[in-house]
């Protein structure tokens, strides 16, 4: 029904854009058969779905219509010459595809001429950038019908050419154009003379990508064009896989027993007010591998190092630790933005975080703002890779000390995580800030010591997410632990942590007054957990209580005590 409403929608050229590998791609393959005049034994593939129940639609609308679809996805150059040898191959290829035309009685020897250029890879860049334009015109010569145009991965050229491009910002020199400059200027042209005033050929156009490049950039006063992203209602269950549409895959597959974690790992998205979406590479590729297990197709499909950097460059640690927990957080989405902005705008990285996928709206909050949060257990792999990163990188923490920490925690061989708990903290606690904060003005505690500590160990165990869901702050039982490590599997040990810390001072471990204050700290902490309950939501989890490990730890200064002194 895509077909349908994207026909009845009323926009003239509509652009679309959703993450990658969401059926982008497929949607406009599915297109071009349906309304192609060339393609008339697609109609038999539709038969079986209800578009075909719109008689009157299809009997005026099907095969009836030259199409043009081109992908740019490939287009993906490390300098402008790459890039425009690489437009001058695809394009070679769409006008390939309609050689026919050049036996056509409508067109002129000019024209051909100009065909024939651009089929043997020597019109230069002036004709290539109206290519998309003069193809259109050719067609509706041909065919004396209006012509659809399809632009597939529209935005690919242009992120490639910002990635590659060490200053985007406009250049003084006007003549000594940047690899950025040159694709927009390209892409204004390509684009805009195939969209843009092209009316007496064009009968509907669609364009899909990651992302909205900004209207002033490209877009600048195209007529009756309009952007479904995100966030709208339009085309909301055209992309990904519903929650439907997936249980009936499962069954036809004999797979309903992995629905419930198939849930957890790859549902999660919402699109205009269509919630629990999925994601249907990693859907297709699970089934295609069902006895490899969850693994995080999608996330590993990709080149996400831009978004890595980005966010470890920003510090938006807070942001990650809430998001790795579960929480959501409130962010502005800007659906008009250049890729300028993103050298002064540091807030635009939850934007391109929601555009391609990594983060997803859980609903319309204040000022225009989205709740946001991560939506899977794939995609929180990812951030977990983003800790990892910045531990290994900035606070110097090997990736096999961690493995080790986090083998003895979940087995439950504390005095083992205790040592190498502290050989980690003992080299790295000092790269945070341990001093509480307060507010300037009010003089109040903003953040306390404990709040940096659990900020601390939540990056470490961020290891654990693949097989555990970790979780703080949290209600279970009569009041809300510090930490809690769920397990996916309910043979292993659960954990919920309660974290404590005496003042800063010169520390004695042989002095009994210092020993009795930290044993006593820990009885506390021990018994706090007990009267709480904390453990209530393991046990809700069909974790046995034999398999609920009770960790207190009290820190002193930067130094972590578990075990009693």
């Amino acid at each position: 029904m895509f077909i349908y409403e994207l026909f009845n929608q009323g926009a003239y050229i509509s652009l679309i854009p959703r993450p990658k590998r969401f059926g982008k791609t497929l949607n406009m393959s599915m297109v071009e058969h349906f309304f192609d005049i060339q393609k008339t034994d697609s109609a038999e593939l539709f038969t079986e779905y209800k578009i075909s129940e719109k008689k009157d639609f299809c009997k005026e609308h099907q095969n009836k219509y030259p199409v043009i679809n081109i992908s740019l996805k490939s287009v993906k150059e490390t300098n402008w010459d790459r890039c425009l040898s690489k437009f001058r191959s695809i394009i070679s290829k769409l006008y390939k595809k309609h050689n026919y035309l050049l036996q056509s009685e409508y067109l002129e020897i000019d024209e051909k001429q100009l065909f024939q250029k651009i089929i043997s890879k020597t019109a230069d860049e002036i004709e290539l950038k109206e290519s998309l334009s003069s193809l259109s015109i050719y067609l509706k010569k041909h065919s004396n019908q209006k012509v659809i145009i399809l632009v597939d991965e529209y935005d690919a050229p242009i992120i490639s050419a910002f990635n590659n491009t060490n200053s985007p910002i406009k250049s003084i020199d006007k003549e000594n154009k940047t690899y950025y400059e040159e694709i927009i200027s390209f892409m204004q042209g390509f684009l805009g003379d195939a969209y843009k005033g092209n009316d007496g050929n064009l009968k509907k156009g669609l364009l899909t990508g990651v992302m909205r490049v900004g209207k002033e950039s490209i877009f600048s006063e195209w007529n009756n064009f309009q952007v479904y992203g995100i966030t709208m209602p339009y085309f909301s269950d055209k992309f990904g896989f519903t929650k439907n549409e997936t249980e009936k895959l499962l069954t036809y597959f004999d797979l309903q027993k992995d629905k419930e974690k198939l849930a957890k790992w790859y549902d999660g998205y919402k699109f205009g007010n269509t919630s629990q979406i999925y994601n249907p590479w990693s859907i297709v590729s699970y089934v295609s591998n069902k006895e490899v297990g969850f693994r995080p197709y999608w996330v590993n499909s990709g080149d996400y190092s831009l978004i890595k950097s980005r966010i470890i460059e920003l510090g938006v640690k807070d942001n990650i630790k809430n998001l790795i927990e579960g929480k959501t957080i409130d962010k502005e989405l800007k659906e008009n933005f250049v890729f300028q902005d993103f050298e002064t705008d540091n807030e635009l990285i939850w934007t391109l975080l929601t555009d391609n996928g990594y983060l997803t709206q859980v609903e319309k909050s204040k000022y225009g703002n989205y709740k946001l949060k991560i939506p899977n257990n794939e995609v929180k792999i990812l951030f977990k890779d983003i800790i990892m990163t910045w531990l290994n990188k900035e606070v110097k923490i090997k990736r096999d000390l961690l493995i080790e920490m986090a083998e003895s925690l979940i087995n439950n061989r504390i005095h083992e995580f205790e040592i190498v708990f502290r050989e980690i903290i003992g080299d790295t606690l000092s790269y945070f800030d341990t001093a509480k904060k307060t507010d300037k003005n009010t003089k109040e505690t903003i953040i306390t010591n404990e709040q940096i500590y659990h900020v601390y160990m939540l990056g470490l165990l961020a290891i654990l997410t693949d097989d555990y869901t970790i979780k703080s702050n949290r209600e279970s039982g009569l009041g809300r632990y510090d930490i809690m490590l769920i397990p996916y599997e309910k043979n292993q040990n659960g954990i919920v942590i309660e974290i404590k810390q005496i003042e800063k001072q010169k520390i004695n471990e042989k002095d009994d007054k210092f020993q009795k204050r930290i044993n006593n700290m820990l009885d506390k902490a021990l018994a706090q957990i007990e009267k709480n309950e904390y453990y209530t939501e393991l046990i809700t989890n069909k974790i046995k209580p034999e398999n609920i490990i009770k960790l207190p730890i009290v820190f002193a200064g930067k130094k972590p005590y578990i075990n009693k002194c």
